[in-house]
């Protein structure tokens, strides 16, 4: 998933390094001598981008499978099969979340943040499929192939430019996703008082699965700006640290594609 608050200011300001000086700002200077100067440093790779991203998805995937043993069922209850969610997986969605939060405001500290979160937002992935699977037989599979498809394909249209990554498509893209994780938060503290959305629950079936092409069409873009990111931040030197805050925009975004994937197959199983 991008990150709203990585413009293009911040990518300047990043790829000059941690310590660059603000605009106006006045530096003290030293008389330079013949000694010793380190100017080397290691920039953002794609390779390493890639290297990152595998780790992230290992953790992730190892981390899914204690939350999918750890949600107890099927258990059928008057007929009707029915799971329990562990209440460490709600845990493991809040630190997740905040992970990701701390690695858009400290870049230089998504290498341990980047784990973090797969870890823990694993754990609640886990449990989600495993009650996913508890009421349609097969649906993770089909989920995990539609995503590996889903992410193919963008990848391909990006490499051939036929998906074009402009300024105007990547704010456009920004924005509605901040909408609709506005939407999913009003949402859930709606739901804490009664209420309820009805395309975002399927009471309204039709509007539940145009909503959910929506968000997963949606998801897909922000794959688009993901790889714009790791292209960008490894022709434009970034520091070696943001291979790390690029695997969890990545990640985070194929989670996000993958959950969304599961709502829609379980509408359209209905």
């Amino acid at each position: 998933m991008p990150n709203p608050v990585f413009n293009e200011k911040k990518f300047e300001e990043a790829s000059a390094g941690w310590g660059a000086p603000k605009a106006g700002q006045h530096i003290a200077t030293q008389p330079v001598t013949d000694g010793p100067v380190t100017s080397w440093q290691k920039s953002m790779t794609i390779n390493g981008t890639i290297s990152a991203s595998l780790v992230l998805l290992i953790l992730l995937l190892v981390s899914a499978s204690f939350g999918w043993n750890a949600a107890t069922g099927p258990t059928t209850v008057e007929g009707v099969d029915t799971y329990s969610f562990p209440p460490m997986a709600m845990m493991g969605i809040v630190v997740g979340f905040a992970a990701v939060f701390a690695a858009m405001f400290k870049p230089n500290l998504a290498k341990i943040f980047g784990p973090v979160y797969a870890i823990c937002y694993g754990f609640a992935v886990g449990a989600i499929s495993k009650g996913y699977e508890t009421l349609y037989d097969g649906i993770v599979l089909q989920a995990v192939l539609a995503t590996a498809s889903v992410f193919t394909v963008m990848l391909v249209l990006y490499r051939t430019r036929i998906i074009k990554v402009t300024n105007k498509f990547r704010r456009n893209v920004i924005f509605a996703t901040l909408g609709v994780m506005v939407l999913y938060v009003g949402s859930f503290i709606f739901s804490l008082f009664g209420g309820s959305l009805p395309f975002l629950n399927g009471d309204n079936m039709l509007l539940s699965i145009l909503f959910s092409v929506f968000v997963c069409g949606l998801a897909a873009m922000n794959l688009a700006l993901d790889f714009d990111f790791i292209e960008r931040g490894a022709n434009m030197g970034l520091p070696k640290a943001y291979e790390w805050v690029a695997a969890l925009g990545l990640v985070v975004t194929l989670v996000w594609l993958y959950l969304e994937l599961l709502r829609l197959l379980s509408y359209l199983r209905n």
